[in-house]
């Protein structure tokens, strides 16, 4: 086991009064998945990512983290514009205080691995949206973390760039092994990237459907492809309520 809530609400406290964001949560992601969270918009996603990455403590109930070191990806890639690329890969080690030979190293090795040798002495604005996301992927796995908290890092691009960086990530997730959560309010998306979708209702978040994805050959590209998809994506506007 990565990652367990079990019963977890949330309520923000403001001076303008109380707001449930998280009711009673309880759900697992277990060692190598790659799960889903998909809901409306402002139903309390990246709340629950805050509670994964343990950024902030549960109103009730308890999450529960199986060990090891958790990554965070954020919505827009926050490259540094005046660092290099090889500069902003390094960036989490110098943070974390992680900044050894070795570790630099194994995240040279990395980004050479994914396509971005040719890259490492140019700056975030030379390179193309679906670039600067490879780039925000390879600089949260230098810091070697054990599972990924993906919060939608693929909406500020357009649908084509999309589709291809998706995949790219995927794989490259997959690769390295690494376990992942990532939130979504885009159905599709879940559905190829997943290998186990979870509906949430909206605000305060609650679950209202968990779907193994067992159809294709584990890719994005063969999901999307299989006569199963449209059938899942009907379950869950339905459950969705969209």
């Amino acid at each position: 086991m990565s990652l367990a809530f079990e019963g977890v609400s949330y309520t923000y406290h403001t001076p303008a009064g109380e707001t449930e964001a998280v009711r009673g949560l309880t759900f697992e992601v277990r060692d190598g998945q790659f799960v889903s969270l998909i809901g409306p918009s402002g139903c309390g996603k990246s709340t629950i990512l805050s509670l994964a990455a343990g950024l902030i403590p549960p109103s009730q109930g308890k999450v529960k983290r199986g060990g090891g070191h958790f990554g965070y990806m954020l919505q827009t890639d926050a490259l540094f514009p005046w660092r290099t690329v090889e500069q902003n890969i390094f960036l989490p080690l110098e943070i974390k205080r992680r900044n050894t030979r070795g570790m630099r190293e194994n995240a040279l090795a990395l980004a050479e691995k994914y396509g971005l040798k040719d890259f490492l002495k140019k700056t975030p604005q030379q390179l193309s949206g679906g670039m600067r996301q490879r780039v925000a992927l390879i600089r949260t796995l230098a810091a070697q973390p054990d599972t990924l908290l993906l919060d939608e890092p693929f909406s500020a691009l357009d649908y084509q760039t999309r589709l291809a960086v998706c995949d790219d990530v995927h794989a490259i997730i997959k690769s390295e092994r690494k376990t992942a959560l990532l939130v979504t309010h885009d159905i599709s998306e879940a559905i190829a990237l997943s290998d186990r979708v979870i509906a949430l209702s909206a605000r305060p978040a609650a679950v209202v459907g968990e779907h193994d994805v067992t159809f294709g050959d584990g890719s994005p590209k063969s999901r999307r492809a299989s006569g199963e998809f449209a059938a899942m994506f009907e379950t869950l506007r339905g459950e969705l309520g969209i």
